[in-house]
């Protein structure tokens, strides 16, 4: 299976922290750095991958890209932002370092033996999911 590639585009995930500088050291202790390009008092541009980041933006800064009312992400899900890391150990090594950082965790490991994720609610309240997968265990379709 070969996936299609897009050559030039680049993901930016919009969002909003209620405190830039505690979210900005939490994702760091999580083992994430940042751009300093994209990086000022009020946006912290978050690196997640070749040609993904996500850039935690102030209420106030957030507010200038969106025209709808911002809704409160401990009432309401608006999405589930999951990224992989390298092994099955990594998974419980970033998971545990959210959770010592102050995150809440949704849920234990789930394993579904080829591929296994841990989930936890962010400083804000955002869900996150760190997820392993071994391609190579994949059942061919």
């Amino acid at each position: 299976m070969t996936t299609p590639s897009h050559p030039g585009r680049t993901l930016f995930v919009n969002l909003p922290v209620a405190d830039l500088g505690r979210s900005t050291a939490f994702f760091a202790k999580l083992g994430f750095t940042f751009n300093p390009a994209f990086t000022d008092d009020t946006a912290a541009c978050m690196l997640i991958g070749e040609g993904a980041s996500v850039m935690l933006l102030t209420h106030e800064k957030f507010a200038e890209f969106s025209p709808l009312p911002r809704a409160d992400a401990r009432t309401h899900a608006l999405a589930l932002y999951c990224f992989s890391v390298a092994s099955r150990e990594e998974v419980d090594s970033v998971t545990d370092a959210a959770l010592a950082a102050g995150a809440e965790e949704v849920d234990k490991m789930q394993d579904h033996g080829f591929m296994c994720s841990r989930s936890f609610f962010d400083l804000d309240g955002h869900g996150w999911q760190v997820m392993w997968m071994d391609a190579s265990a994949i059942p061919a379709s």
